[in-house]
């Protein structure tokens, strides 16, 4: 698979609007089908900390779509998760809502530029993770609530190893096959 750009159109609103729903849809629907697959497995919930399901389809939208949509379903795909299915934990909503958010902008910025979508990935989870543990620690130490211990930020890292590598491999795929049929 070749790293250059394919295409990179500007989308109408109403195809942002489009891909925001979809991904909002996707980010609650995938941590639901990891959560069934982790009872099956007798994993419990824990392989969704392991492959960050909502993750994916917000760095997706964010390279796809761009940083508007990406920004506003990574911020409303926890909340709608939380909603209908009490997850993430009250406790962990708002940094998954920022954590999310700035997933989706990041990525959404970056999948402008010329860097190949691998680089544009990498660095949106690297900004992410990052957004959420500056949130952490001012919560912990300027707030001093200990709802959320800093050693969180640390563990999650290893945790979701396979989901990053996940998310690396399959958005630059899944990009290149959309931007690929866009142009046919």
């Amino acid at each position: 698979m070749s790293t250059t750009v394919v295409s990179k159109k500007r989308i109408s609103v109403t195809a942002q609007f489009i891909y925001a729903a979809a991904t909002i849809i996707a980010a609650v629907v995938l941590p639901q089908i990891c959560h069934l697959a982790g009872a099956a497995l007798h994993m419990g919930t824990s392989i969704g900390e392991v492959l960050l399901p909502m993750h994916l389809p917000i760095i997706l939208c964010g390279i796809l779509a761009g940083p508007y949509a990406a920004g506003i379903a990574g911020a409303l795909a926890p909340l709608a998760s939380f909603l209908m299915t009490s997850m993430p934990t009250k406790i962990m909503l708002p940094f998954m809502m920022i954590e999310l958010a700035a997933y989706g902008v990041s990525a959404g910025l970056l999948g402008k530029t010329k860097l190949p979508t691998l680089a544009s990935v990498f660095s949106a989870q690297v900004i992410g993770r990052a957004v959420r543990a500056l949130a952490i620690l001012f919560v912990f130490y300027v707030i001093g609530s200990k709802a959320v211990a800093p050693a969180v930020i640390l563990k999650s890292i290893p945790t979701g190893i396979a989901g990053i590598v996940l998310q690396l491999v399959s958005i630059p795929l899944i990009t290149w096959a959309v931007r690929r049929k866009e142009n046919d």
